[in-house]
C-alpha cells in the first residue's frame, strides 16, 4: 500500500485529462478523439434498478458505472486513479484513508458533489450491499472540510482502494437518497448521479437510454451524445442483432458460441481483454456436510475423474482458461502452485476404494446428483452432461437435476438440497469481497445464496483469510493467499474448472472500448467513434 499513498489530479492534468487513455487501445496517441454520435449497445440483464450503493451483479452495474461516478478508477495495471478523489492518502498505521475531492463535480440535478455524500454513500453500501465483507472494517468517516473524506478503519485494510472503484462504489446525492427506505426510494428507477453520463428513459425489460451529462465533471468528456441500452431476452437474438449491425457493440459476451460466431463476423471485433477483476470462476461445489461428500478422498477421486482439458479445449472450445483454484488467473494474487487434479481415473479409483466405496455387481459404488444454474449451456448443462460418463468410469452413477429457473436453484443450494453443483462466481477484484465469502466458516449461511453453501469449515483457512485481509505488506499478503489457495485446493470443497470466458464484441470504429480490469464495468467516458459503418 505505500506506493499507493497519494495519486494526485495534477499529474493527470500535465498530460490532459482528455488525453488519458483507461484502456489499452492506441487510437488517442494517433489522433484526438472525436465528439458525438450514438452508441447502441446490447445485453441481456434486466436491471432490477440502477443503484449500485444497494444491489450488486452485472446487470446493476453497467448503468450504474455510467450513472454515478466513484471516488477511484481502475487502469489495466490494477493501478487506482483519480477520479471524484483527486489524491488519497493510506495513513502509515493502515488504519484510515484521506480522499481530497475534485471541487468541480455535479450531479446531475445540479447540485456540488461534497464531502458528505460520499461519507453518506460508504455508510450506506456498508449496511446495505450484499458484499457485506467489503466495508466491514470501516469504524466511522469523517468530513473535515467540504472536499476532505476521512474513513476510520478498525484494522488496516488493503482492499479498501479497490472498493472504491465504479463497479462497488457509486456516489449518491444524499439530500436524493437520504429521504426515506433507501430500498424503495424512487430514485432506484430515476437515479441522480454525477458520472459521465444520465439516465434518460427506461422501459422495463426493453431498453435504457442514457445521455451526455453535460455537466460531468472531467472536462471534454464523455465523447458520446447518447448510449441505447438494448435488452435482449435471447442472447442468441442480440448476436444476430450485432451480426446484422443493428447492435454497435455486446459488452459481456460468455456463451462460447455467441463469441465464435461473432470472431466470425465482419466489421465486428471480439476482445477478451479486461476483466479481471471481475474474476468469473466456473467450479463444482459440493455439500460438504452429506455423505459420502464429506470424505476428502471422494471429493477429491471426482476431481481427477473430471478432465479439465476436454471441458476447456471441445466443450469450451478453447475460449476459457482452467482454473486452478479460488483466486482467478487475472488477478495478481493467483498461485497455479496447487494440486491441479489433472485425469487420472485410476487415482480416482483408489482413492473411492480407499474411502470404502466398492463397486457393486454392476459397477456402480453410489448414486449422486449434479445440479447446475439454468440457463448456463456451455458451463453448466453440458459440463455435468459430460460428468455423466467420466464418473461412470469410476464407478459413480450422475443423475442431473435440472432447475425451472434461478430462484428455485438457488433455493435448494442455499438450503444445502444438494450433492454437488456447478456454480459460476465472480472474485469482484479482492478476495476480501468476493472470495472469502465462499470459505469463511462464519458465513455459513442458510438460506443465502453465494455465502459458503459448501459448508466448509477448516479453522487455518478462516485465520489465513483473516490475516490477509489486514496485511499491508504485499508480499506477506500473496504469501498467505498462497497458503490458503494450497489448502482449499487440497480440501477440495470446490473443483475448479475453468474461468468464464467473458468478452467484448463492437463495431469496428468505436474506439478507446474499456479493457482495464473491470472490463466493460467502467466508465465509457473516453469511448468513441472514429467512423461508424
Amino acid at each position: 500500500m505505500t506506493a499507493l499513498r497519494t495519486k494526485a489530479l495534477a499529474a493527470l492534468a500535465a498530460t490532459s485529462l482528455a488525453a488519458l487513455s483507461l484502456t489499452a487501445g492506441p487510437a488517442l496517441a494517433q489522433s484526438a478523439p472525436k465528439d458525438g454520435g450514438t452508441l447502441v449497445m446490447g445485453t441481456v440483464g434486466v436491471p432490477r434498478h440502477f443503484d449500485g450503493a444497494i444491489q450488486s451483479g452485472i446487470a446493476t452495474a453497467l448503468p450504474s458505472t455510467q450513472i454515478f461516478a466513484s471516488p477511484l478508477r481502475y487502469d489495466k495495471n490494477w493501478d487506482p486513479e483519480p477520479y471524484l478523489a483527486k489524491s488519497w492518502e493510506v495513513a502509515k498505521d493502515g488504519k484510515s484513508v484521506t480522499l481530497h475531492l475534485v471541487d468541480n463535480a455535479k450531479f446531475s440535478d445540479g447540485t456540488p458533489v461534497t464531502a458528505e455524500d460520499v461519507k453518506f454513500s460508504i455508510e450506506t453500501i456498508k449496511k446495505y450491499h450484499p458484499f457485506k465483507t467489503m466495508l466491514a472494517p470501516v469504524t466511522t468517516v469523517d468530513t473535515p472540510d467540504k472536499y476532505t473524506v476521512v474513513i476510520h478503519l478498525a484494522h488496516p485494510y488493503p482492499a479498501l482502494l479497490l472498493a472504491m472503484s465504479p463497479a462497488l462504489m457509486p456516489i449518491l446525492p444524499e439530500h436524493v437518497y437520504g429521504k426515506g427506505d433507501i430500498q424503495t426510494n424512487p430514485a432506484n428507477l430515476k437515479p441522480v448521479g454525477s458520472g459521465p453520463f444520465k439516465l434518460v428513459s427506461y422501459k422495463q425489460g426493453d431498453s435504457y437510454v442514457l445521455e451526455k451529462n453535460p455537466d460531468f465533471f472531467l472536462k471534454g468528456r464523455p465523447h458520446l451524445d447518447k448510449i441505447i441500452v438494448k435488452i435482449f431476452a435471447d442472447p442468441e437474438n442480440m448476436v444476430l442483432a450485432v451480426q446484422n449491425g443493428e447492435v454497435d457493440v455486446a459488452p459481456l459476451l460468455s456463451d462460447v458460441r455467441d463469441i465464435q460466431r461473432l470472431e466470425k463476423a465482419p466489421d465486428v471485433t471480439v476482445s477478451n481483454k479486461g476483466f479481471e477483476a471481475i474474476g468469473p470462476i466456473n467450479w463444482l461445489e459440493f455439500n460438504t456436510k452429506k455423505k459420502p461428500f464429506d470424505d476428502v478422498r471422494v471429493r477429491q477421486a471426482i476431481g481427477y475423474a473430471i478432465n479439465k482439458k476436454f471441458i476447456v479445449d471441445r466443450l469450451l472450445g478453447g475460449v476459457a482458461k482452467r482454473a486452478y483454484g479460488p483466486i482467478a488467473p487475472g488477478s495478481p494474487l493467483a498461485t497455479t502452485d496447487v494440486n491441479h487434479y489433472d485425469y487420472n481415473p485410476k487415482k480416482a479409483n483408489e482413492l473411492l476404494d480407499e474411502a470404502g466405496l466398492k463397486k457393486g455387481a454392476d459397477g456402480t459404488r453410489f448414486t449422486m446428483t449434479v445440479d447446475y444454474i439454468p440457463g448456463s449451456v456451455d458451463i453448466g448443462r453440458n459440463v455435468v452432461e459430460y460428468m455423466r460418463s467420466a464418473l461412470r468410469q469410476v464407478g459413480i452413477k450422475v443423475e442431473v437435476r435440472t432447475s425451472p429457473d434461478f430462484p428455485t436453484w438457488s433455493n435448494r443450494i442455499s438450503n444445502y438440497d444438494f450433492d454437488l453443483t456447478e456454480d459460476d462466481v465472480y472474485n469482484w477484484g479482492d478476495p476480501v469481497i468476493g472470495v472469502a465469502r465462499t470459505y469463511l466458516s462464519s458465513n455459513i449461511r442458510k438460506g443465502v445464496v453465494w455465502a459458503n453453501m459448501a459448508q466448509y469449515d477448516n479453522p487455518k483457512v478462516d485465520k489465513l483469510l483473516n490475516e490477509a485481509a489486514v496485511e499491508g505488506d504485499p508480499a506477506k499478503r500473496k504469501e498467505l493467499y498462497a497458503e490458503f489457495q494450497k489448502i482449499v485446493v487440497g480440501d477440495a470443497p470446490i473443483l475448479f474448472l475453468n474461468t468464464v470466458p467473458f468478452a467484448i464484441a463492437y463495431k469496428k470504429g468505436l474506439e478507446n472500448v474499456p479493457a482495464g480490469i473491470w472490463g466493460s464495468l467502467q466508465p465509457w467516458d473516453n469511448v468513441y467513434w472514429s467512423k461508424k459503418n
